[in-house]
């Protein structure tokens, strides 16, 4: 099992440099940190008393898996997980927030073993998960991140200006679908094929 530390590094690799596209809600990100987050933890990256886009500029790696570490991991109590979980949901609760817990709760749910999708990893959400976890040790996972990428799925369906982020220029998988695919096995990896037919109604 990787350390929180190396899926931290991993992270902010994945996410990428400096950007600041009108179509994502997050608005300027930096290595997968956005002006919102730092202003909601007053993280005052160039020292000057305000929290504006030049402090998501000057965000350094070790910043922004600090951040990660503290606020999308420690806090949101992700460590209570089972372990097999807690690498794909850490990085989907850094790239969709709580939305991240209640798909596993969802998920736990039609498993059947029901828990509140309320977005908070507590007590039944644990004893759930784990219940899960020993049911099916080498599936859980695999479901999670095939469910993560049916959502990011859906959420382009319903949202025309995300597409971009599931499905690139040349029709292909976007950095969302080969996100949540890196989190599974490559047999359950949809083929080209298959995402483009999933992707066709978009036009």
């Amino acid at each position: 099992m990787q350390n929180i530390h190396d899926i931290a590094r991993q992270i902010v690799a994945r996410e990428g440099g400096f950007v600041e596209d009108p179509d994502d809600p997050g608005g300027a990100t930096n290595r997968g940190v956005t002006l919102a987050t730092l202003r909601r933890l007053g993280f005052d990256t160039t020292g000057d008393g305000k929290v504006q886009v030049e402090d998501v500029r000057a965000l350094t790696r070790a910043q922004a898996e600090a951040i990660f570490i503290d606020h999308y991991f420690r806090r949101p109590g992700l460590a209570n997980l089972p372990e097999p979980l807690q690498p794909g949901v850490f990085d989907m609760y850094v790239n969709a927030g709580s939305t991240a817990v209640r798909l596993l709760q969802k998920l736990l749910s039609d498993m059947g073993f029901p828990c509140a999708a309320d977005g908070i990893v507590g007590p039944q959400t644990i004893r759930q998960a784990q219940a899960a976890i020993e049911a099916a040790p080498a599936h859980l996972a695999d479901a999670y991140a095939i469910a993560r990428r049916n959502w990011y799925y859906a959420l382009a369906d319903s949202r025309p200006a995300s597409r971009k982020y599931a499905r690139r220029k040349d029709g292909g998988k976007g950095g969302w679908i080969t996100r949540a695919e890196e989190f599974m096995a490559p047999r359950y990896r949809l083929t080209e094929a298959q995402h483009r037919e999933r992707t066709a109604a978009w036009a």
